[in-house]
């Protein structure tokens, strides 16, 4: 049986805390100039039907590091679900390489792409989620906060990809994990009852930024509107206006709280300059994280 990346949920506790782990000692290796090339001699496809400046950079910069050679393949390369069947492309690309990273729109193309494919998947995002962000976020909560105990983490904005992936984390980590954005921008609800089901962790929808960052750990936004909803920005732009992150509330939460983005961030709209280049901001700690998450989510395939 082939290994893939797909759902966080799809891995215990205890094998995510392994991840993690050999996430921190593969960002030190890297710092510290170590040589380290797990992947010599392998190659990777990387499949692009939404486009991403952050995800092609540590993608194709961890596996080369590591020894291997990264393959890029955009919209033009690839006709994902247009152009040629989903379990065709997959058959063919993972007999040329050693593993393949998509960033899809639909996640039943996600799916499918594993089912057929002979080489590991690592889901890269899709509309529905993006798990390798969150294992990102997660170490970096870790790294600053020195544990993940007692966790309160506040997004806000919009019920998105990136929420369904905290979400799921929730089911295993404990957390109390609050969404708060305007009515009608709710996560899913299958996702919701994840957390419930699990039973170890709390999840609190709410309409009230004051309320919502009350002792918050972290707050945490995104665009207000995502690649595919552009038509949507003047309308979001209203209805999201109350919920902007900026300096009067994060000076709200009673408690010292870190600020997440996983960008790209619209300054002026989602947050605010200040806040992105306040102290408590960790966005580009962040942001170098997903290659060191992402590189030990990768090595965990092969080797399992």
């Amino acid at each position: 049986m082939v290994n893939h990346f797909l759902h966080i949920s799809d891995y215990s506790k205890e094998e995510l805390l392994g991840m993690l782990h050999l996430a921190k000692e593969i960002k030190a290796k890297f710092h510290g100039k170590e040589s380290y090339k797990p992947f010599k001699d392998r190659s990777l496809a990387m499949i692009f039907a939404k486009p991403s400046a952050r995800t092609r950079i540590s993608f194709e910069t961890g596996f080369t590091w590591m020894g291997g050679h990264a393959l890029f393949l955009g919209p033009n390369d690839i006709g994902v679900g247009k152009r040629e069947a989903i379990k065709d492309i997959s058959r063919v690309v993972s007999r040329y390489n050693d593993m393949i990273m998509a960033r899809l729109f639909d996640h039943e193309h996600m799916i499918e792409l594993a089912k057929y494919a002979d080489s590991p998947v690592v889901n890269g995002l899709t509309d529905y989620n993006h798990p390798c962000q969150i294992m990102a976020d997660i170490l970096t909560v870790w790294e600053h906060r020195g544990h993940l105990d007692d966790l309160k983490i506040t997004y806000m904005g919009d019920g998105n990809n990136i929420v369904h992936s905290w979400l799921q984390l929730a089911s295993k980590f404990p957390m109390h994990f609050v969404c708060c954005g305007p009515e009608g921008f709710e996560p899913d609800e299958t996702t919701v009852k994840m957390v419930e089901d699990s039973g170890i962790s709390t999840f609190e929808l709410s309409h009230n930024p004051k309320s919502a960052v009350n002792g918050t750990d972290v707050i945490y936004t995104d665009v207000w509107a995502s690649m595919g909803q552009k038509d949507e920005v003047e309308a979001r732009e209203k209805l999201f206006a109350d919920f902007q992150v900026n300096e009067k509330l994060m000076d709200s939460t009673g408690k010292e709280t870190l600020f997440m983005h996983c960008l790209p961030a619209e300054r002026g709209r989602e947050v605010t300059d200040g806040v992105m280049e306040a102290d408590y901001s960790i966005v580009f700690d962040e942001a170098e994280n997903r290659m060191h998450a992402q590189n030990a989510i990768m090595v965990s395939l092969i080797e399992n």
